[in-house]
């Protein structure tokens, strides 16, 4: 007998995407939250690879490149067409890695969550410029090994954080996710679906290649930077009402950290100012929180 499927398939095989690709995965997830109707636009980078060169595509949904830096302003302007067709129901997905996010597009998403565009947008960090070679962004951590710092990133600059450029904006819901919690991660979506305006949702998107581990290792590498607090899952609503996600204890960075090629130059001294600089943020995280939600 047959198993059931709890949910249609909206990404096909035959993608061009790393064994163990963690954007992959996450791309399967937030569409099965979203389901069939949704337009997603993805600027240049793994996202747009990945889903296949012209003119065959891995996705089952309308799917529209744009530049580097437009994510956001593309899809705001394929949600005004929407609207001027009287389509307020469609959701309008701007799919963009860290490059696309944190630098070449910061300008266009600002605009967007400025003007509250209805639009959700979701980045798929990896921490560096993958599809082109691992070069440094500015969402790479500080000492980590990429092709533009075979020594470690810039030591004096450490990743962006854009959860707080963005909170500065008020917009109405803003979250972080990873693969390793996948229910985490497709409730997020739902609860955005839902919600009228600028959204943004941050998952982290383990890449073997760039992040120097075996591509059967996603998924622990994923849960790994949640346990150690390097990556924690909250949401924050209206730009100041933070709640933390359902999380295990918490861990050392440790294990996280030498799991992983590109963190090889870090010394005892660098892993503890790493745990020392993330305590220190754990706890704000924590001052700022209301208690966690139920898992969903």
């Amino acid at each position: 007998m047959e198993c059931p499927r709890l949910h249609e398939e909206l990404v096909s095989p035959g993608h061009f995407a790393c064994p163990g690709c963690g954007e992959t995965i996450a791309f399967r997830h937030v569409l099965h939250a979203l389901g069939k109707d949704t337009v997603v636009v993805t600027s240049a980078g793994c996202g747009s690879v990945v889903d296949g060169y012209y003119p065959t595509t891995a996705s089952k949904l309308p799917f529209f490149h744009c530049s580097f830096g437009t994510a956001a302003t593309t899809a705001a302007g394929v949600k005004a067409g929407l609207e001027m067709q009287g389509n307020r129901r469609t959701t309008v997905l701007a799919w963009a890695g860290d490059g696309g996010t944190f630098d070449i597009g910061l300008q266009s998403l600002s605009g967007a969550a400025e003007r509250n565009e209805d639009i959700l947008y979701v980045c798929y960090d990896n921490e560096a410029y993958m599809n082109t070679g691992v070069q440094r962004s500015s969402a790479t951590p500080k000492g980590t090994w990429t092709t533009t710092t075979p020594k470690g990133a810039l030591e004096d600059r450490p990743k962006k954080n854009l959860i707080a450029i963005l909170a500065a904006h008020e917009i109405p819901y803003l979250s972080t996710a990873t693969v390793a919690y996948p229910k985490d991660l497709e409730g997020k979506i739902r609860r955005a679906k839902k919600m009228k305006g600028f959204r943004f949702i941050h998952i982290l998107s383990p890449c073997p290649p760039g992040w120097v581990y075996p591509p059967e290792k996603t998924v622990r590498i994923a849960r790994l930077a949640v346990l150690s607090r390097i990556f924690p899952l909250f949401e924050i609503e209206n730009g100041n009402e933070y709640s933390l996600s359902p999380m295990e204890e918490k861990m050392p960075v440790t294990e996280y950290i030498r799991a992983q090629g590109r963190f090889r130059n870090f010394t005892e001294e660098d892993i503890a100012a790493l745990q020392k600089n993330v305590d220190r943020a754990w706890e704000d995280l924590v001052a700022r929180s209301r208690p966690a939600r139920g898992k969903g």
